[in-house]
């Protein structure tokens, strides 16, 4: 039998669950590698996929006999069949963070059954991932390091932030890549000051520091790495706040391990930097896997334990409204006594436009 789902089947019965409708696109790749439209049904004796046919030969291809999956063509299912799907069960799970509440009124409609909360069941289980899962963020990740030292040599004043976003997107789809994993960043001179910073039509100058946050996607995994590199030369105002900044992502790389306690990490950039008179102005880092941000969240508000096998970002920032912003971010794979950074791009001083 399909290993995941064996497992998702003995917390289902933990949980008093004789079953669950799975509707997250991301879930159901995870659970069975069919990337296509459709419901995954875990009934008392069957694993149900319900597709339409445009999407039946790619699930048909997507699975094997030991999934012991049955695929359905929508166009079959009648009224009847999806009220007996689970006859006689008393509790069905559902995603409740993937399901509106027009669908909530649809999944009672159709499967005639008590809905109950799973609170995240299967995202919770893609939080440590397996080997296959790790050789893939490990691609992902050399496919953007690749990229981080090619936008050295491609990064000119006078280009803009959208020209370099593109760059990065082409580099990707060229190089192996599925494509992007999200949006890039790249933030130049006082929006750099901005986290979230979307790519302007700024062009970039002499002096300029640049905040470039991208990460890519492959076989369906991401990569998230942050780079500030600066052009012609490093602003001298600057490098006390880059040194900084650079200084409690190494160390946080020297406690990132199994049993690592959340909290007190995040405690150790936040006090560090109130010495100095900042903030860490967002979480620490978070979980990344098939989606570029996962469980856990690396902050304050979490008192959890890393585990091993755990992919996690690390990436202490700090920002001057209006001025500039220095954030470097790593994504890193948590073993039992230490970690391994799986982006490796230079984090010293990086300066580009020479």
């Amino acid at each position: 039998m399909n290993q995941k789902i064996k497992y998702l089947r003995s917390k289902l019965n933990a949980m008093n669950l004789q079953g669950m409708i799975i509707t997250d696109p991301l879930n159901i790749q995870y659970l069975t590698g069919i990337k296509a439209e459709g419901t995954l049904l875990l009934t008392r004796k069957e694993n149900i996929y319900i597709t339409d046919s445009r999407y039946i030969e790619a699930a048909n291809t997507a699975i094997t006999i030991e999934d012991e999956i049955v695929i359905y063509d929508s166009r079959n299912v009648s009224k009847y069949d999806y009220e007996n799907f689970f006859a006689l069960c008393k509790n069905i799970g559902f995603e409740e963070g993937n399901v509106t509440y027009k669908k909530y009124k649809k999944l009672l409609e159709y499967y005639k059954v008590n809905l109950i909360e799973t609170e995240d069941i299967i995202e919770n289980l893609r939080i440590i991932k397996e080997t296959d899962e790790i050789e893939k963020i490990k691609k992902a990740c050399r496919i953007a390091d690749n990229c981080f030292l090619h936008l050295q040599n491609y990064i000119k004043v006078g280009m803009t932030e959208k020209e370099i976003a593109l760059e990065i997107e082409k580099y990707f789809r060229l190089n192996g890549a599925d494509g992007l994993a999200f949006d890039s960043i790249v933030a130049s001179g006082p929006n750099s000051s901005m986290p979230h910073a979307i790519p302007t039509d700024r062009k970039i100058t002499e002096g300029d520091i640049i905040t470039l946050d991208f990460g890519c996607k492959y076989k369906g995994y991401c990569s998230d790495m942050t780079r500030t590199i600066f052009v012609k030369y490093v602003p001298e105002e600057i490098k006390p706040v880059y040194d900084l900044v650079l200084e409690n992502q190494n160390y946080i790389l020297t406690e990132l391990k199994d049993m690592a306690n959340i909290k007190i990490l995040s405690n150790l950039v936040e006090n560090s930097f109130k010495l100095k008179g900042f903030m860490q102005a967002h979480a620490l880092g978070h979980g990344v896997g098939m989606e570029v941000h996962e469980n856990p969240i690396i902050s304050l508000n979490n008192n959890q334990y890393l585990k091993e096998n755990m992919v996690v970002t690390n990436e202490p920032g700090i920002y001057v409204t209006g001025k500039f912003g220095v954030r470097i971010e790593d994504t890193v794979l948590i073993h039992k006594n230490d970690c391994q950074a799986l982006t490796v791009s230079q984090k010293d001083y990086v300066v580009v436009g020479k």
